[in-house]
């Protein structure tokens, strides 16, 4: 006799116990209860918030930052906002305020005599961050702040005038400098009575913050192209060097590769062939100006090229604050110890601006060409503008991780290699 086993539908088995070979059993097995594991915690794809974290020597202020730099996106300022937890207990109605100061140093303290100071402070931003700052548009990273922290912390945002400089230093060379030079921003958190009082170092937070400028990618399609000819006293022809970049703007750490086409109806024999990079320098302050070569590669291949020849031949350039150590006068968006540092970003103005208008020190960038046809006959020079910045991190898809969506990773803002002497007093 043969018996059917029609296919049981799944409902059934929703309240049915487990079987184990037609023989049922309960959860509990010699006296030990089973429970089913429980789900696993739901993994988020995100980016863990990164804060910078630093206390009055009294300990009764402390500050976190989860924006350290103002960075100048050309048409507006973004600003530097994190949280400040202080006890309502230690305030006794004080209130906290937030102070941004430039210090325009365009000289060695050492050199400073009869009363000559070569530096300048200016007090750019001082406003109140608590208890009673107004409404601040919070950002996620302080929503999570806020939330970990608990009732004694505060949101804060502090924005800089639009025509506040960009940060510069400028290496001291070999000798050194007690201050650094350049433009040095110090953004400080203290408590008091009123704006107007000095801060104390006891209950006051310094933080050394930079104002950079970002350039989103692909923000310039424009190729820089130059020509330039030199004739020879008393032999005829020209010798021709046209010169050409791939692109406008460059990123820090990004190779610049110049292309050279030398076309010589001269009379005269190209020798050999140079290519440089040149960082150029003006301090407003005093109206000085000043360049320094940053990278620079010198080749004889293909030379000498003889008279009737023509040449073409590209150069790879990469200009990078370290191999630029201890160079007098290099401008740098940081110091020459700081694991960030890198050559100084070229100075960016709005459409309609003139950058000799800028303010504080400005760079900027090009790449120079030379032909050497001898100690008689001179060198054939050309200059080719460019721009190098940081691109802008908005733009720049950071990598998401497993993490959950709570998490905050703190780091001691006193542990970066960034601060200067202003920030640690």
């Amino acid at each position: 006799m043969t018996t059917t086993n029609p296919i049981t539908p799944a409902w059934l088995y929703k309240n049915r116990p487990p079987t184990l070979f037609g023989i049922s059993f309960s959860p509990t097995v010699f006296g030990t209860s089973h429970t089913p594991p429980s789900l696993p915690t739901t993994i988020l794809m995100v980016n863990a918030v990164k804060v910078f974290k630093k206390t009055s020597p009294n300990g009764k202020v402390t500050a976190y930052l989860s924006r350290r730099d103002f960075v100048d996106h050309v048409s507006h300022t973004s600003p530097v906002d994190g949280v400040v937890v202080v006890d309502h207990d230690y305030l006794r109605g004080r209130r906290v305020f937030a102070r941004v100061a430039v210090t325009y140093r365009y000289g060695r303290e050492e050199d400073e005599v009869m009363g000559l100071h070569f530096s300048k402070e200016l007090e750019l931003v001082n406003t109140e961050v608590a208890p009673h700052a107004g409404d601040v548009q919070m950002t996620d990273a302080q929503e999570r702040l806020i939330k970990k922290l608990g009732a004694n912390a505060y949101p804060i945002s502090v924005n800089l005038p639009e025509n506040a400089p960009c940060s510069v230093s400028l290496d001291g060379g070999s000798e050194g400098s007690t201050q650094p030079l350049g433009v040095i921003y110090d953004l400080r958190l203290y408590v008091a009575d009123r704006k107007e009082e000095r801060p104390h170092k006891r209950n006051s937070v310094g933080f050394a913050v930079r104002k950079v400028q970002y350039a989103c990618p692909g923000s310039s399609n424009r190729q820089p192209q130059t020509l330039v000819s030199k004739g020879f006293t008393l032999s005829p022809g020209r010798l021709n060097l046209e010169v050409t970049l791939p692109q406008d703007v460059y990123f820090h750490g990004q190779p610049i590769e110049a292309t050279l086409s030398v076309n010589n109806v001269s009379k005269k024999t190209v020798k050999n062939m140079k290519a440089e990079v040149v960082q150029h320098v003006e301090v407003t302050m005093t109206n000085t100006h000043f360049s320094r070569v940053v990278a620079s590669l010198e080749s004889r291949e293909g030379c000498p090229i003889t008279p009737g020849c023509n040449l073409t031949k590209t150069f790879s350039l990469n200009p990078v604050a370290s191999v630029n150590k201890r160079r007098f006068g290099i401008a740098l968006d940081g110091q020459v110890k700081d694991q960030d540092a890198n050559l100084a970003s070229s100075t960016l103005v709005a459409e309609g601006k003139n950058v000799n208008d800028a303010l504080g020190i400005i760079v900027s960038y090009s790449v120079r060409v030379k032909l050497n046809c001898g100690a008689i006959a001179g060198d054939l020079t050309a200059d080719l503008p460019f721009k190098l910045v940081h691109p802008d991190p908005a733009s720049v898809k950071a990598p998401l991780r497993k993490t959950q969506s709570a998490d905050i990773e703190v780091e001691e803002f006193t542990n970066l290699r960034r601060g200067q002497s202003i920030a640690e007093d």
